[in-house]
């Protein structure tokens, strides 16, 4: 039963994985908090999953700097809602639904709430200097 629980796990983490990257392009899947939860399921039940997601460009360049420096930088918070916000736009604009405007505006307001509110400000040299000192693991 053990190792049913330990496929079921891991497929669940990879899942997280995938969600992830898809979260790259779409704004309304959050990129970071997936990638964590993945990483912790990986180092809780497999130790080379584990090493191949903490070494992998997508974690080290979304979560490393976030989790090092403890916020995200004006310019990394800028580009974000730009994208965002951009395909928000389009999507509006494609779909002519007023009650998907409405759910659309929703998402744009969080996620503006979330760059200004809740997600610390950190200037870009300490990002900088934080992900200059972490090599991935061989």
């Amino acid at each position: 039963m053990k190792t049913v629980a330990r496929i079921l796990v891991l497929a669940f983490a990879w899942l997280c994985v995938g969600a992830a990257f898809v979260g790259i392009f779409v704004p309304v899947l959050p990129t970071t908090p997936l990638l964590l939860l993945a990483t912790f399921l990986f180092g809780r039940f497999s130790p080379r999953c584990h090493r191949l997601i903490i070494s992998s460009k997508v974690y080290r360049s979304y979560v490393v700097p976030f989790k090092e420096a403890g916020g995200m930088p004006v310019k990394a918070k800028m580009r974000m809602l730009i994208i965002s916000l951009s395909v928000l736009a389009v999507s509006a604009a494609l779909v002519q639904k007023p009650f998907v405007w409405v759910i659309l505006a929703a998402v744009a307001l969080f996620l503006v709430y979330l760059m200004v509110v809740r997600i610390p400000t950190v200037g870009e040299s300490a990002v900088a200097y934080e992900a200059a000192e972490i090599e991935p693991e061989a």
